[in-house]
């Protein structure tokens, strides 16, 4: 049995030493502005957290060279993946650390350090995991292609002029230079004001392109600076333009859509619109509120719906309002992707504060009901409410929730009614989950199967191995399940282990009884990264495998804990020349798996009426152990029982889908058709409150590669459009109901303005895209006609 070799100068020190001082440095080091931090990829800090807590130098734990692969697109370009979460997919460790782990363990060659520095961004220091990178040209030779990465902090006339003189090799003299940023084939803008930093112009990667001309005043030579963003300062000329008020797309300034999502949702809603198109806004702004923006979030957003429903453009670049919304609330700097409900609740509360009608809040003392009659009550909660907060967005979204508290000790009752801006409603969560797993058979020359099984969402290792066991006849305690990763067994799970601590994305592997871990490593020619000098190690490939041992055969044994088998065994390496390797195995045929029928089979996705998840909204609860509520009667904390009712109901109604599922091990998206009509009765009385739908943010993909868009209907025309960022397209009713809602607005009919076109249009939707330009001519007047439709539900 043999260890894998090490990359480094020096012997590294022992394994407690390792530990603590790489601990020390991650638990001391704080953020300083230019700073250099590393990034690592998790799974192999992972796998080395676990060698050094082993203690065992041999043990299979090992986790061999930095190795950053799954981290990056390709293997070429190393360009990172989009969307990298920290913690998941990586962690950030402090430079000191970095050097130590470098020196201790060296890196697969060829790889580049992922060297990032802490920027100071309003607000909050952070470590910019995602640089803005920038192609820069000549414009007369556009193949030969620097390529820069810039912070976000950078001054754009220093660090753009720095690499221009590069490509025109003038260091020696400076140059005059122009800019301008080209947000299509054919329009372009002057960035006049270049002493902005990349953050306040919104230059970011992800994005579509954009051209960037600059122009040296002593010659006439040009370059064009490419980035994959897509903005401007403002919208783009579209004089010719001439469309319907209020269809206008979004421009994705880089991950952006969930913003899109959301503000194409509040421009589509009546009264918050009319009221900024009227500029009533102006009278109330309200620039002393210590828990306000200034006034600020409140001006850009009406700059952003006056573009929108001038009916000039179509499409606007929202970078300002992105620039003050990452000012005021730093979770949304940057590019990330992040959730539209999570933006419009921000939006709302700061809108609110900005537009308060009440300048100086008064202290008010909370009166218990004490047994008065409910209407009573929350007649003075509603209007205590007022007292304090009083402006369009409580006009238009806040209604009153019942809260009843029952104490189980003494039986006290405590009614409250509290004000509400949207409904976060949840899904009835399936019991079950489904799990895709790889079974490899003792035999060798047996391909690996892929199956597919079905178990309890909260059920044990030994669950999955029983319904394998279904499948393959071979007994569970035959069994034992491991996740393989880069070609190594980086877990394996005991029988009583939570499911839930196995991720979706993980490979799994269930194998045969077993005892020893066998893996295929090839002898390898690697720099010394401490020396620099050159040596040979190993490098593991292949799939590993799992032997079975019989105690009678071994020469030698140790004593075992009740797991049959651990990670931190020890194991058997083979060693391939790598010319042996390139004529015997085939890499192509070793991968190579079976897929079981069970992949075969369609999976049924679960539909959810929403009056089924307002029901279970409004279901009585127990209160969890770490939020108690104190009883006055018992004078003590207690876990009381808890009822939320729908007392009031606003004017606008909307209603959160809570699709994310959050718990210590797992994050999930319930994906679950949630049937919801386009009409909708709400009351807890007689008469009911009638709402239509107006508007519908959706949400595609998963956690980690999900796209937003939005469903909403115009409220001049009575049309419903479906809007993808810049892109927006007709869309008729039957199209709005599907698994990707994520966010609904609902409007009270008697509320509602009537659309100004008389004859409603309910066939097809139109293919041609609503916000093109050939599209609104006068002559297509027709494809804007009303579609004001309604459902009836029971």
């Amino acid at each position: 049995m043999t260890a894998n070799s090490r990359c480094s100068a020096a012997e590294p020190p022992g394994l407690e030493t390792q530990r603590r001082e790489i601990e020390s440095l991650l638990r001391e080091c704080e953020l300083r502005a230019g700073d250099s931090w590393y990034v690592v990829e998790h799974r192999w800090f992972e796998q080395w957290k676990e060698f050094v807590d082993g203690g065992d130098q041999n043990s299979s734990s090992f986790p061999g060279q930095i190795d950053n692969s799954d981290l990056f697109e390709d293997l070429d370009s190393y360009h990172l993946k989009e969307r990298l979460v920290e913690n998941e997919d990586f962690v950030l460790v402090p430079a000191e650390a970095w050097h130590k782990l470098l020196a201790w363990y060296g890196m697969v060659d060829s790889q580049p350090p992922l060297e990032r520095k802490v920027v100071d961004l309003p607000s909050t220091l952070k470590v910019e995991v995602y640089p803005v990178e920038v192609f820069l040209c000549l414009h007369s030779n556009m193949e030969n292609v620097i390529t820069a990465q810039f912070s976000r902090t950078d001054n754009i006339r220093e660090c753009f002029c720095e690499k221009i003189q590069k490509i025109l090799k003038t260091s020696d003299q400076p140059i005059k230079c122009r800019l301008w940023m080209k947000s299509s084939d054919t329009n372009c803008e002057r960035l006049r004001n270049i002493h902005m930093s990349v953050l306040d112009t919104c230059l970011s990667s992800g994005m579509v392109r954009t051209h960037c001309d600059v122009t040296d005043m002593t010659s006439s030579a040009q370059i064009d600076a490419m980035t994959s963003s897509h903005q401007r300062n403002s919208v783009e000329d579209q004089d010719s333009y001439r469309g319907q008020p209020g269809v206008c797309g979004l421009t994705n300034l880089g991950n952006t859509c969930f913003m899109n999502s959301a503000l194409q949702c509040l421009s589509n809603t009546p009264p918050l619109t009319e009221y900024f198109l009227q500029s009533s806004y102006l009278e109330e702004l309200n620039f002393t509120n210590p828990l306000g923006m200034k006034g600020e979030i409140a001006e850009a957003y009406a700059d952003v719906i006056k573009q929108m429903w001038s009916g000039r453009h179509y499409s606007v670049v929202p970078r300002v309002f992105k620039t003050k919304v990452g000012h005021f609330a730093s979770q949304f700097l940057g590019y990330q992707q992040h959730d539209s409900q999570e933006l419009l609740s921000f939006l709302l509360d700061g809108l609110h504060e900005d537009l308060n009608r009440v300048k100086n809040k008064e202290y008010i003392e909370l009166r218990d009901a004490d047994g008065r009659p409910d209407q009573e009550v929350a007649e003075e909660a509603w209007r205590n409410h007022r007292r304090r907060n009083d402006s369009v967005i409580v006009d238009t979204f806040h209604g009153l929730f019942k809260s009843t508290l029952v104490c189980p000790e003494c039986h006290k009752v405590s009614v409250t009614f509290d004000p509400f801006c949207y409904l976060s409603i949840p899904l009835p969560v399936s019991k079950e989950r489904v799990m895709e797993v790889f079974f490899v058979s003792l035999d060798p020359h047996a391909k690996p199967v892929q199956h597919r099984v079905v178990v309890p969402k909260a059920g044990k290792v030994s669950d999955l191995c029983l319904a394998l066991s279904e499948m393959t006849a071979v007994p569970p305690t035959q069994m034992v399940v491991a996740d393989v990763f880069n070609h190594r067994f980086y877990r394996i799970y005991s029988d009583d282990e939570s499911l839930s601590c196995i991720l979706d994305r993980d490979d799994i592997f269930e194998q045969d009884q077993v005892l020893l871990a066998l893996y295929l490593r090839e002898r390898s020619h690697y720099r010394d990264y401490g020396s620099g000098s050159s040596s040979y190690g190993t490098t593991l490939f292949g799939h590993p495998l799992l032997l079975n041992v019989r105690r009678s055969s071994c020469t030698l044994t140790f004593p075992v804990n009740e797991s049959r088998f651990s990670a931190a065994q020890p194991y058997v390496a083979i060693d391939w020349d790598p010319d042996m390797k390139k004529r015997f195995y085939n890499e192509n045929e070793a991968e190579k798996y079976v897929k079981h029928s069970s992949m075969e089979v369609p999976q049924q996705q679960a539909t959810v009426q929403l009056q089924e998840c307002i029901e279970l909204f409004t279901t009585v609860e127990t209160l969890e152990e770490e939020n108690p509520w104190y009883c006055p009667v018992c004078k003590k904390h207690q876990l009381a029982t808890k009822k939320l009712d729908l007392w009031s109901l606003p004017e606008v109604l909307i209603i959160h889908l809570k699709r994310f599922s959050y718990t210590k091990f797992t994050r999930e998206k319930l994906d679950s058709i949630v049937e919801f009509p386009l009409r909708k009765s709400l009351s807890n009385g007689e008469p009911p409150s009638c709402y239509d739908l107006i508007a519908v943010s959706n949400h595609y993909g998963g956690l980690r590669d999900g796209h937003y868009t939005s469903y909403a209907m115009n409220k001049d025309n009575g049309q419903w459009y479906y809007f993808d960022d810049s892109k927006v397209t007709f869309a008729t009713e039957d199209q709005i109901v599907t698994n990707a809602a994520y966010v609904l607005f609902y409007h009270r009919q008697d509320k509602m303005r009537k659309p100004t076109l008389a004859n409603p249009s309910t066939g097809p939707a139109p293919s041609r895209s609503a916000n093109d330009i050939t599209s609104c001519k006068d002559d297509d007047a027709e494809l804007g006609a009303a579609s004001y439709v309604t459902m009836e539900t029971d």
